[in-house]
């Protein structure tokens, strides 16, 4: 069972993911908090495996709370209503384990968290595009080759770089979301790619983005 510790200032908002997480078969939610120092704290009592913390909450703000639990070894997901630049790449660049919009919806939330529990950092693919916007101009070189991929496999990874979510990609292509899934996963595996913004990062630097 995956130990889940909702961090939000809106109760709305902890009683809409206490909701969608306690329905899982493997996940449970094992303690709320409203602030950024009470997050801390529940983290270092209650020991989740997985911390969903907000960003702008009273006290400290979810960023603060990366920094302080990351180092301890907790996983980390920043959720926001916030679609803010200045914000992902601080949250990133201090281990967060994933970067989810509020908006993305209650199926990429728990496959956030499953992510996080498997070593890999998810983030709303919207803001893909948005990361592989700031990476250098000359593009570096692509890894792989192309070739490597399915027919299908280059279709699925052309949208994972262009920001849609595994659901978007499945209505674009007429395909089952269980088959985005596979295929997106069989990207990864064949380009040694970590996470689905490095496989959109690998289409960038081939060109196929």
């Amino acid at each position: 069972m995956i130990r889940v510790l909702v961090a939000d200032d809106q109760e709305l908002v902890r009683h809409g993911f206490r909701m969608v997480l306690d329905s899982q078969p493997d996940m449970t939610v094992v303690g709320e908090a409203v602030d950024g120092l009470t997050a801390v704290d529940a983290a270092r009592t209650l020991h989740p495996d997985v911390v969903l913390a907000d960003i702008r909450m009273p006290g400290i703000d979810g960023l603060e709370v990366v920094r302080r639990l990351v180092p301890e070894g907790h996983r980390v997901i920043v959720v926001t209503t916030f679609d803010d630049d200045a914000c992902l790449g601080p949250a990133l660049r201090d281990g967060a384990a994933g970067y989810l919009l509020k908006r993305a919806g209650p199926a990429l939330l728990v496959e956030a968290i499953r992510a996080a529990m498997a070593g890999d950092t998810l983030i709303s693919p919207s803001l893909t595009v948005r990361l592989l916007r700031g990476l250098p101009a000359t593009r570096p070189a692509p890894g792989p080759d192309p070739a490597v991929l399915t027919a299908r496999e280059t279709e699925v990874v052309r949208l994972v770089a262009q920001g849609l979510s595994n659901a978007e990609i499945a209505a674009a292509l007429v395909i089952g979301l269980g088959t985005v899934k596979t295929h997106v996963a069989a990207a990864q595996r064949k380009l040694g790619a970590r996470n689905r913004v490095a496989v959109a990062a690998w289409a960038w630097a081939s060109g196929l983005g």
